[in-house]
């Protein structure tokens, strides 16, 4: 099966999926994510290089990208010198991304559909990518690294 042209995600409370949904200006999704610069060398002073990011994409009713808001709240280095204070770098990015939320009028969690799209901020690859080959079709959320396919009800594979 050839990949569908919106992308189905769905809403799992507690789950990577747990900040998408509706509001009024159309669709988001939403995470706290790990990821890595492009090139990237995986030796010493990848801790540095590994940055922790709130992320808010936002698409239009018909699932088209219109905008997102990508903010670094540290490094993995600095998140291992304070794990679990308030101050720590995971804390940090969940409470940005909070705010992000909030500030989406009349928002509701719920399952999404939506069309690809991609960006770059920091020379880290953010977007949805699909793709269809010989064994069918399937799409990737970066830099999450969730994968979505057949039967396209919206689960991923991580």
């Amino acid at each position: 099966m050839a990949t569908p042209e919106l992308i189905p995600i769905a809403y799992e409370p507690h789950g990577r999926t747990e900040a998408i949904g509706h509001y009024t200006g159309g669709q988001f999704l939403a995470s706290v994510t790990y990821a890595f610069p492009e090139g990237f060398r995986l030796d010493e002073g990848w801790e540095e290089q590994k940055r922790l990011y709130a992320v808010l994409h936002l698409f239009d009713a018909m699932g088209r990208y219109s905008d997102s808001q990508i903010w670094c709240a540290g490094s993995w280095a600095e998140q291992q010198r304070d794990p679990e204070g308030a101050g720590s770098v995971l804390a940090r990015a969940r409470a940005h991304l909070a705010n992000m939320l909030r500030s989406l009028p009349r928002r509701t969690y719920k399952d999404i559909a939506i069309r690809p799209f991609q960006l770059r901020v920091d020379g880290v690859f953010f977007g949805l990518v699909a793709k269809d080959d010989e064994d069918g079709g399937w799409a990737e959320l970066y830099p999450d690294h969730l994968g979505f396919g057949e039967p396209w009800d919206g689960r991923y594979d991580t």
